[in-house]
């Protein structure tokens, strides 16, 4: 039970009336539309339990102090502050600077002083802190059932080792993605009123529906598109969008010339996606070797080979590997902080795969590695129940996804829906339905099955090789009936649609492989 509250908090207290002060335009000055709490940060202002207007800063970076979060608490738990005992403490006085606060928290036990008899108005709060005072300020408990979790950092003797249990008990607070909850590092004030908003209103919190705490560390993408060179620091200025965090991919295929993008050929290897596993093989200044998972290679037994920048890859714990999956099919398509399309965090390529928490209308929940919880629109995404696999395609299914692209500017080394190299085209089409195949086109033309030319069926992969055919593969396309393809040719043109006999493919002609069953 809440202590001493005047008021009760109703779940439409969520809902902003039109005639609400803090409603009517920016309820705080360093708040915008995409930062990712201000549904929180509003909510706290429409109690009251902050101070709010156009011009009004939150404070969105700066430490809380302990005098801070006693106010926040006090207005959100309604407490009467008048006619409170002295709280004995050796700094505070009758007089002093937030008194009746002090005084209300420490008679309501909520907080209290060190034993040199000091309540430090002025010291900031700490994680572990936190955990303690929002504990006993709001009697919270254990639930019935609740999955239990020990945080790599959080000593089971600290004291407040049970009050954080509790906290992620009751879906208050996940830590982060490493395991650590961090105790000892100080809160903004922007944490602190995201954990007062989760107490007061459960509507703020996030289930843990499908939380399988993993035992190993891995390696994942934390950039929307990352592209693997052939050595570490490789890139020129131009390519900067690539290689910064976040990356700009659209940016970087519309900024390059066709000389600019040709100089990419033997430079750059292929690309992964966010959230794509990857295993990291070496690390040569800010630059990993890595080696993408999901993209066979005879190059490393471990996945396609390349060198990123270290920071388009994050370490984290796969903790949501029971969850449905959410595989984007549109060519591009966003992730956003909440189920509006106002509040955009960031692009996202086809073929992108998260694990999902929820459905929830027109959009699906997902959570990511390092960034947490996420929302895109269920057109643009393929859910898989988990255990599940995605069903056979026909070639119809193979043909429809492939022509999505039609016109998508080449990329060497490209595999998102940003651009794509010429096996990078095949790769990706065949994954969107379940069929992994190998990353190159030149290993490409040795699996799967050989079929005649004459025999060709939409969806079977034509290769070309120099030397009239008879030399090494350094092209594939894909076959969609009546004597045509769909390719992605080189950099100056787009993927695009012809005829088998046009040169010099006619001539080039070296075999044909079906994946299809």
């Amino acid at each position: 039970m809440i202590k001493k509250i005047i008021f009760p908090f109703l779940i439409v207290a969520l809902i902003f009336s039109m005639s609400s002060p803090a409603s009517a335009g920016k309820v705080f000055s360093d708040v915008g539309d995409q930062y990712a709490a201000k549904a929180e940060l509003e909510f706290l202002a429409e109690q009251g339990i902050v101070t709010s207007g156009p011009s009004v800063a939150y404070g969105i970076n700066r430490s809380i102090t302990r005098l801070e979060a006693s106010e926040m608490l006090v207005r959100a738990l309604k407490l009467d502050i008048t006619n409170r005992p002295d709280p004995s403490v050796v700094d505070v006085k009758k007089g002093s600077p937030g008194y009746e606060f002090i005084a209300t928290v420490v008679d309501e036990k909520i907080m209290v002083g060190n034993l040199k008899g000091q309540f430090n108005p002025d010291s900031l709060l700490t994680r572990a802190e936190m955990a303690a005072i929002l504990v006993r300020a709001f009697d919270l408990q254990q639930p019935n059932g609740y999955k239990k979790f020990q945080f790599v950092d959080v000593n089971v003797k600290s004291f407040a080792a049970p009050s954080i249990a509790i906290l992620f008990a009751n879906n208050i607070t996940f830590g982060y993605p490493d395991h650590t909850f961090k105790p000892a590092m100080t809160l903004t004030r922007a944490h602190f009123g995201i954990f007062l908003a989760r107490m007061l209103e459960p509507e703020f919190r996030e289930a843990l529906t499908c939380f399988e705490p993993a035992a190993k560390k891995t390696h994942h993408v934390d950039v929307a598109v990352t592209t693997l060179w052939t050595a570490p620091n490789a890139a020129r200025l131009i390519d900067k969008p690539a290689v910064s965090a976040p990356t700009d991919i659209r940016k970087w295929t519309k900024t390059m010339t066709i000389p600019q993008k040709q100089w990419l050929v033997g430079k750059t290897e292929t690309q992964a996606l966010y959230g794509q596993e990857v295993v990291v093989l070496k690390t040569s200044g800010n630059w990993l070797q890595v080696a993408v998972k999901d993209q066979y290679s005879p190059k490393n037994k471990s996945g396609y080979p390349g060198w990123v920048p270290a920071s388009h890859i994050e370490e984290s714990y796969a903790d949501y590997g029971q969850c449905a999956t959410a595989m984007v099919k549109a060519p591009i398509t966003n992730l956003y902080h909440a189920e509006t399309t106002a509040r955009q965090f960031m692009e996202i390529s086809f073929n992108t795969i998260l694990p999902v928490l929820d459905e929830q209308g027109d959009w699906v929940k997902v959570q990511t590695a390092s960034d947490g919880v996420k929302y895109v629109k269920k057109q643009d995404v393929n859910v898989l129940k988990k255990g599940s696999e995605i069903p056979a395609p026909t070639s119809e299914d193979i043909m429809t996804t492939a022509k999505k692209f039609n016109g998508l500017a080449y990329l060497w080394a490209g595999t998102s829906g940003f651009g794509l190299d010429c096996s990078g085209f095949t790769y990706s089409v065949y994954r969107q339905h379940g069929i992994d195949i190998p990353r190159d086109a030149s290993v490409q033309a040795t699996h799967g099955t050989a079929v005649k030319k004459s025999e060709l069926q939409p969806g079977d992969l034509l290769f070309f090789a120099y030397n009239k055919g008879k030399g090494s593969v350094h092209h594939v396309g894909m076959y969609i009936g009546n004597g045509k393809m769909i390719h992605s040719p080189n950099p100056k043109k787009t993927v695009e649609i012809i005829s088998i006999d046009a040169e010099p493919y006619r001539t080039e002609f070296s075999g044909a492989r079906r994946y299809l069953k």
